[in-house]
C-alpha cells in the first residue's frame, strides 16, 4: 500500500529536494493589493536525509529601489517598522534586476515561508508588473505545518511560535532577521517532520501542511 502522502500528492515517491529556500519580503503595508515590494530576503536550507542544516553563506537580501512616479510613497511609520528608510529605498536595485537575482539564486529549489500567500503574492505581482516570468517554483506555508506537526501548540503568529519554542530574533519586521527565525522554526519542525514524511520530497511536506485546511484547525 501507498504511504498517505503518496496518496495524496497523486504520485510515485520522488527524492527528497537538497536544497529549500526560505524567505520573507518586506513592504510597503499589509494589503497585498496595494502595498509595494521594498525587499526580499532568503536562507537555505540544506537537506541530507535526516539532516537539515542552515547554510548561512547560501543566503541573499536586496532592497528595491522606490521610484518617485510610483503609488504609495515611503511611510513614517511603515519605516519604523521594517527600517528601510527612504535613503535605503531610493538607492536600492532597479526592480528588474532585483527580481532577476532573486530567481537566480532561487533557481529550481522549492520555497518555504510563513504564512506564505503574502509573500508569494507581492512577489508574483512584482514579476508581472515587471513583465519577468513568475518563478514556477513550489511554495510551502510553515504555519499550518507547525500546526499539523506540533497541534498542542496554539499559536498561530510567527511571534507565537518563537515565544513557543525560544527562537530568537535581533530585528524582527527585518526581512533577513525574520527569515532567519523561519527557518529556525523549520529546523526545530524537522524531527517530527522526518518521522511524518521520512526520506520524501517537498510535496509529502505541502500535502502534511493541507491536512491543517481539512480538519478545521
Amino acid at each position: 500500500m501507498a504511504a498517505w502522502w503518496q496518496r495524496l500528492v497523486g504520485g510515485a515517491r520522488k527524492a527528497p529536494e537538497p536544497r529549500w529556500v526560505v524567505l520573507d519580503v518586506e513592504t510597503s503595508g499589509l494589503d497585498a493589493r496595494r502595498a509595494r515590494l521594498l525587499a526580499i530576503a532568503a536562507l537555505a536550507v540544506h537537506r541530507d536525509g535526516a539532516r537539515w542544516r542552515i547554510v548561512p553563506a547560501d543566503s541573499f537580501e536586496v532592497v528595491l529601489r522606490y521610484e518617485p512616479q510610483e503609488a504609495g510613497a515611503p511611510d513614517r511609520d511603515n519605516i519604523l517598522l521594517h527600517g528601510i528608510g527612504v535613503g535605503s529605498q531610493r538607492d536600492g536595485v532597479a526592480r528588474p534586476e532585483a527580481l532577476q537575482r532573486f530567481a537566480a539564486y532561487v533557481g529550481d529549489a522549492p520555497l518555504v515561508a510563513f504564512h506564505a500567500a503574502f509573500d508569494r503574492t507581492m512577489i508574483e505581482r512584482a514579476c508581472r508588473r515587471e513583465k519577468l516570468p513568475v518563478p514556477p517554483n513550489p511554495w510551502l506555508d510553515l504555519e499550518p505545518l507547525a500546526g499539523v506537526l506540533m497541534s498542542q501548540v496554539r499559536a498561530r503568529s510567527l511571534d507565537e511560535w518563537m515565544h513557543e519554542l525560544a527562537i530568537p530574533c535581533l530585528a524582527r519586521h527585518e526581512a533577513a532577521a525574520d527569515t532567519l527565525a523561519t527557518a529556525e522554526l523549520l529546523l526545530r519542525l524537522t524531527p517530527r517532520l522526518n518521522a511524518e514524511i521520512g526520506g520524501a520530497g517537498f510535496a509529502a511536506a505541502q500535502a502534511l501542511a493541507a491536512q491543517r485546511r481539512w480538519v478545521g484547525a
